[in-house]
This record gives structure tokens, sequence and C-alpha cells, in this order.
């Protein structure tokens, strides 16, 4: 395969030439996803973000915004939207069905169209969000092509003597005069520890500044409680439980008007149609230990985890909802990994992990026109489930100062129904499919420098159907009649990644090439079919014979006087070799810029500028002409606080004044859901006062 480096070769050597003689830092970043374990991540061979809430460059992160807005703007990360609420982080160019979503380390699984996985989590319980681009499948099974999102809450410690504490925050936006608030009380001992949280928010719709979006907002609330217990001298017990809330949720991208170009099969009577939850949730439940054992350490889990969504489609015209549809997916899982030395230079982990996902959607429709009042019961599928069962074996080793990340994964995955379809096309045999897939990946990181790493990465990476691409039949917003196809094969990628990555006193840099080939890729054809019952042209859900992906990316922090500025830049190219043409809804070029003064005490500021590039690289044939070009667009924050030492009873406590889209920007980024033309807009010119504490 060939690789068109001149841009790649360009920023490699522009980082190199960084100064890389101060010692470094004691407060290097420690992550857990990357290696199952906690490492250095500028010391992991692979490209990670962490992300945390209010830090700098997570642009609209903050306030009323969901979690899946903290992906705008970092190096390789984008946010496919179809609302305010509906937020999923794009990795790479790859989407949710690509990128493996966990919290805490538990995967979320959901397979509706709608809708974000990644914001089912409120952002003031949110400690960070760990990601892991590129092939993560060796630790984490199907789906992990594009890598691994990691949204973790604060975890209970113990304490040498017994300890209370206690966090705080609210904040309230102009644009949307949105309300949010979040308190985390901890409480540690030399033998327990305990995180309690509560978290809400009431936002309104939001302005842009074309005027007041309609159905942009939303209520939702959050609680969770961590526990932790030590058992005997080596063993812990852990306790998760967590519950989150949204109400009045609406997904302005989906709509679409009966009787117009992309149409999507609505009856005209109808009017416009837009999806909306007037209720869904999220619970998991989890218990585990850790423990020494021997000269390694044991971790296992047992856990459930449940995504329950109410979908409506609402008519204007009639003004209700004329299908409606309740589901639920259901995952109980376990995992375990064990990891231990080898001899003097290898640190092995074994691990297993099994998970069943099951959904069994009630669904009815409204289809006796022109009353459309019959309330028929239309299942899509019937006891749907997903049963996965993985073997894995990492080995961590050095030779000279060259550190090695070498792993392989055995997976079978089977997907399985009652029913696909409804009526006489009702399919009842051939549901059943299983597939076994062998992942392994390779990396090594070598030390040029006091601050400065060379890395590259070698991986395979696969993806098996989900239930929708399996099982279900239906009509989308793209205006074609998807056909769900159950004997799917599933998608395996092959990753190559050259990067260097390093932190120094002052300066903190990484920049990564890299080059995805997908062979197996899933997606609609275009069948040339009709389908009967409502006219629309059928998308038969299949294999394309490969599509590759290839980028530049890479960030930077440094100094400038009394100043620290920082930037961050994004360059992909999809294609699509079946078809000759742009992968569809590729993420467009884009560069982030900042500078401020950061202040552990006192005063502190910030401004920024992000500038994303046209995108006229669209697909035609694939998206049947639905995929437009965007413009190009700038937009600036700048941000203001104020950070207190002790103040009363409080033990620190701070005041944040942010300003977003200063110039008042109308613009829609090219991953927003919609009709060519009508794509919800960004939000206008706004404030956010937010204000944080410690007891």
């Amino acid at each position: 395969m060939s690789l068109r480096l001149s841009p790649a070769v360009a920023a490699l050597v522009a980082i190199a030439a960084l100064p890389c003689a101060v010692a470094q830092s004691s407060l290097d970043e420690v992550v857990v996803t990357a290696t199952g374990r906690r490492a250095d991540a500028h010391e992991t061979p692979q490209a990670i973000e962490v992300l945390r809430p209010g830090q700098a460059g997570t642009g609209q992160a903050a306030g009323s915004a969901p979690v899946g807005a903290l992906f705008r703007s970092g190096p390789g990360l984008a946010v496919q939207s179809d609302g305010a609420w509906g937020q999923n982080p794009v990795l790479r160019g790859l989407k949710k069905e690509s990128i493996v979503v966990l919290v805490d380390g538990v995967r979320v699984n959901s397979a509706q169209p709608q809708g974000a996985i990644a914001s089912f989590l409120d952002l003031g319980l949110l400690d960070r969000a760990e990601v892991v681009k590129g092939p993560a499948s060796v630790l984490y099974g199907s789906g992990a092509l594009g890598g691994v999102v990691n949204l973790i809450t604060p975890a209970p410690r113990y304490s040498d003597a017994r300890q209370s504490d206690a966090r705080l925050g609210a904040s309230w936006g102009s644009v949307d005069s949105g309300l949010a608030g979040a308190m985390l009380l901890r409480h540690s001992t030399t033998d327990y520890g305990l995180v309690v949280g509560l978290a809400g928010r009431n936002v309104d719709d939001y302005e842009s500044p074309r005027g007041t979006e309609p159905r942009t907002g939303y209520r939702s609330h959050s609680a969770l409680a961590r526990y932790k217990q030590r058992l005997s001298d080596g063993v812990d017990l852990r306790l998760n439980l967590q519950r989150h809330t949204d109400r009045d949720v609406w997904y302005p991208g989906s709509a679409r008007t009966g009787g117009e170009p992309g149409g999507a099969g609505i009856p005209p009577p109808l009017g416009t149609v837009t999806i909306r939850s007037p209720e869904q949730r999220r619970e998991l439940y989890g218990i585990g230990v850790d423990a020494r054992l021997g000269s390694g350490e044991l971790a296992a889990e047992l856990y459930r985890h449940e995504v329950f969504r109410q979908i409506r489609a609402w008519s204007d015209r009639l003004g209700r909802d004329y299908v409606r549809n309740d589901v639920s997916f259901v995952t109980n899982g376990a995992r375990a990994r064990y990891t231990f030395p080898l001899g003097e230079w290898h640190l092995l982990t074994v691990g297993a992990e099994t998970w069943r996902m099951k959904a069994d959607p009630e669904r009815y429709i409204d289809n006796n026109p022109p009353r459309f009042d019959n309330d028929l019961r239309n299942d899509p599928f019937d006891r749907g489930s997903i049963d996965a069962t993985g073997l894995f074996v990492q080995d961590e080793f050095e030779l000279g100062r060259t550190r090695f990340v070498a792993g392989a994964r055995f997976d079978r995955v089977e997907g399985d129904a009652s029913r696909k379809g409804v009526g006489p096309a009702a399919q009842t045999s051939g549901l059943s499919h299983s597939d076994t897939d062998l992942s392994w990946s390779i990396g090594a990181i070598h030390p040029l420098g006091d601050s400065l790493n060379l890395y590259a990465n070698l991986g395979r990476a696969y993806r098996a159907a989900d239930m929708r691409e399996r099982f279900e039949d239906s009509a989308r917003g793209d205006g074609f009649y998807h056909v769900g196809n159950p004997q799917l094969q599933p998608e395996r990628s092959t990753s190559v990644e050259i990067g260097v990555k390093g932190r120094s006193r002052k300066v903190d840099y990484r920049a990564a090439v890299f080059h995805t080939r997908i062979d197996d890729y899933i997606a609609g054809r275009v069948t040339g079919e009709v389908n009967a019952a409502n006219g629309l042209p059928i998308k038969r859900t299949g294999n394309l014979d490969e599509v590759v992906i290839r980028g530049v990316e890479g960030a930077l922090s440094m100094p400038v006087g009394p100043f620290v500025a920082d930037a961050a830049f994004t360059w992909l190219r999809g294609e699509n070799r079946q078809d000759d043409e742009p992968l569809y809804q590729m993420p467009p070029a884009e560069l982030r810029l900042g500078i401020g003064q950061p202040a552990a005490q006192g005063f502190y500021w910030r401004t920024q500028l992000r500038a994303v590039a046209r995108q006229d690289r669209v697909a035609t044939r694939f998206s049947g002409g639905t995929e437009n070009e965007t413009a190009g667009f700038a937009t600036a924050d700048a941000r203001f606080g104020w950070r207190f030492g002790r103040v009363g009873g409080l033990s620190a406590a701070s005041i944040d004044l942010r300003f977003l889209n200063l110039f008042d920007r109308q613009y829609h980024e090219h991953l927003t859901d919609g009709i060519s033309g009508r794509e919800l807009p960004a939000p206008g010119r706004g404030v956010l006062i937010g204000f944080s504490a410690e007891l």
C-alpha cells in the first residue's frame, strides 16, 4: 500500500525540532484504557487523547453541552450530530458503529439510528474521557476499528485517616438559558471509599444567528454511586451503580417532509416528521474484584448495562406521534484479566470477556390515510440478540531502550432473532449467523531524547454487524428503504501508524500519520429495486469491497513568554474503492489555535480560534446525492476566570466566564445530519457563566 506522506513528514519534522532538553515532568498523564492498566500516555505506542471538562481546546463542551460535544476540535476527533443532545464522537473519520464507547470500562450498546450513546452521562459527573485512536480490538473486541472512548467517572479511594470532601459546580448559558449543576461527595477510610454524585440540567431551545432553533432543548439528570471495600490485604471489592435519564429530546437532523425530495417515504398528509425521545435512560450495575494473586494482579467484573429509549415520529400536521417505538438494549457481561511478570523482561496480560446484548423492540404505526389512527403493531424484529466471547493475550517488554506492546485476541460473535420484518415478507429462518476473528497488534516506542519519543504500530481490528444492520427493514432519512442482512460478514481493518510524542517541563506535543484499510465495509447498496409499500428505492445492507482512510494529526502546547500557546490540527482523506469516490461524510481538515495565561490561583484567561476547511470531497454514488458540500468557517471563543484559595468554608473556588462564537458566525459542521440546505446551524454568540467549589 502506498502512503502520501508529504504533509505528514513536514509535520513530524516540525514537531521533532521542538526543544527537548528539558527534564521530564512528574505530572505525566496516566491512562488505563490503552493497555488495560495504569500507563504513561507518552510512553504508549499509540495515539491517545485525555479530555477533561473545561480544559483548553474542548470548545463548547461546558455548561449545558452534552458529553458528546467534548470531542470537537481535538486532533483526529470530530462530532456527528443530529441535534443539541445527539452528538457522537468520530475518531479519524469513523463513526459510532466503528468505535467502542465505554463508561468506566463497560461497553455501552445501542443500535438506534438517532441520538448519541456518548451523551448518556452528565458532563458534571465526568472525571475524564480517555480516547485511544486506531485499532483496539485486542482488548475491546468487536467494533474497535477506529478506537475506543472510555468515559471515566471519579473513582473511590482509600485514605490513611477518615476523610470527607465535596465538589460542587453550576453554570448558566445565555444562548440556550441552560442551567446545569452537579455535586460529588467523597468519603474514605483505610478500608473503604465511597463516591456519590448527582447532576442535572435544563436546556431551552438555543439561539443561532438566524434565530431560535426549535426543538433543541432537553432536560436530564444523573446519579452515580461507586464503592470500594478492602476485603483483605491485596483483595478489593468494587461496586458501580449509575442511572442517567433524558426527557423531551428531539433530533432536528431527522426532520423530513413527506412528498418533497428526501422525504424518506413519509406520506404527504403527515407534513414534516421529526424523530424524538420523550424519555431515554441508561442504567449500569457492576460488581468487581481486584486481587493480588502470586506475582500478578487479577481484575474481574460482572455487569449489566441497559439503554432504554422511547422513539417517536412526530407529525407536525397531525400534531401527534404517528410511530411509537419502545426498546431496551440490555447487555449482560463478564470480563477478567490477569497481569503478571513473565521472567525478567516481560509483563503479560491474559484475559477473557463475554457479553450478550438483547433487544425486542415494540413498535406501533398509524398507516391508514387520511385518518392515520389504526395503531398497527409493526415490530421491526423480534428477540434479537448478539453474543460475543473473546480470549486475549498482551505482552509488554523492552529490547534495549525500545518498549514493545504486542497482543492477539480470538473472538466469536453470533447474531440471531426469531423474526425479521412484518407481514408476508417476514423472515423467520436464516437469521442466525456467527463469525470468528483473530485480531492482533504490535507497537514500539523508542526515546530519541529526554522528551522525544518515536513510535509505530501495526494492527488488525474487526467489527461484526449490529442489530439494525442484520435485522431491521425500514425507511430512513436518506430517502431509501433499507433492508437488513443477517448474513453480513464482519468488517476487518489493517492500520499502520507512525508518530512522535513527548512532554517536557513546559512543552507537550504529539503528531501522527496513519493509513487504515477496511475490507468488507458494511453499508447500504442501492439495488435499483423499489419497495412496493411506499415506492422508495431499496438499499440492501451489504459489504463493500474496500475503503481506505489516511490522515495526519497533531497537537502542541508550549510557553510563549509569560503565556501558553496551544494548537491542534487534523487532515483526513477517505476513499470508497468500490464506487471510486470519496468516503461518505468525512470530516474536513481543521486547525485550532489558542493562547492564554493559566493560573493555579488568581486570574486566568484564554482565547481560541478554530478554522475548518471547506469540504468539497463528497460521496455522490453511495449517498444517492444526499451528501452536500459544506463551506469553510472560522470561529473564536474567549475565556476569563479567577481561582480563589480558601474562602470561608470552601477549600477552593473558581468563577469562569466564557464567550462562545464571538463573531456570531452562522455555520454548520459537515457531519451535521439533515436535508441539504436545512442542516441545523451551530449555536450563535453566547455567554457562559460557571462557578465551582471544593469543600
